[in-house]
């Protein structure tokens, strides 16, 4: 399974791929994931990486693609994983296609939790943070049992100040701008596959498996 998740900020996708995750026993590759394992190694990669961040500059795609690439390239190289949060833009999406070809490793789907604007606004306005634990819950979806008190360790539950309205509408017009047009880029590459994202969580799974379990 090669695999890209898409979907707008609040879509579920990253709770979707760790379903994915779990069942299918693949690799998860975020990019932080990966940028904190490599600088923690101290890898000749993660130290380029470390010394963007230290001077506060966001870290290159050149340095990303090449960190994906340690975890491929190889004998001991990953064969079946998933890709959530990267590419965001039509020139990532170019530069990893190219990448995996190289490897010999094509993507076999691009995946696309589909949840309209006006529920995406609820979803994120509506998730609460546990400040003790970091457990998640919304307000409209999934609450807690007591207002404002987290189930897992009774710390007090807010809202982030990047979840609120006016932050939610910047983040889905970045979106709008900068990744939706993956989703033609990917369609006419015959790689798409979408996902209704207004169901019940185990019914967006369900698809899911049916499109991981259709690949060759």
């Amino acid at each position: 399974m090669r695999v890209v998740m898409l979907g707008a900020p609040g879509s579920g996708k990253g709770t979707q791929a760790k379903q994915l995750v779990q069942t299918y026993g693949v690799t998860q590759l975020s990019t932080g994931d990966l940028l904190r394992a490599a600088v923690k190694a101290g890898s000749p990669i993660g130290q380029r990486a470390k010394a963007a961040m230290d001077a506060g500059k966001l870290v290159s795609d050149d340095i990303v693609l090449g960190l994906i690439e340690e975890r491929l390239d190889g004998p001991q190289g990953l064969r079946d994983f998933i890709l959530d949060g990267f590419p965001r833009n039509l020139a990532q999406a170019e530069a990893l296609g190219a990448l995996l070809d190289r490897l010999h490793l094509p993507l076999q789907a691009a995946i696309l939790i589909d949840v309209s604007a006006e529920e995406l606004k609820r979803r994120i306005a509506g998730r609460r943070t546990c400040r003790d634990c970091g457990a998640i819950y919304n307000v409209y979806t999934a609450p807690s049992k007591r207002d404002g008190v987290c189930d897992v360790c009774g710390g007090e539950t807010y809202q982030r100040s990047d979840d609120n309205e006016a932050t939610v509408a910047q983040r889905l017009a970045t979106y709008q701008a900068e990744t939706a047009p993956l989703i033609d880029y990917y369609r006419s590459r015959g790689l798409l596959h979408t996902v209704a994202g207004e169901q019940p969580v185990e019914a967006i799974f369900a698809a899911l498996r049916g499109i991981v379990d259709a690949l060759d």
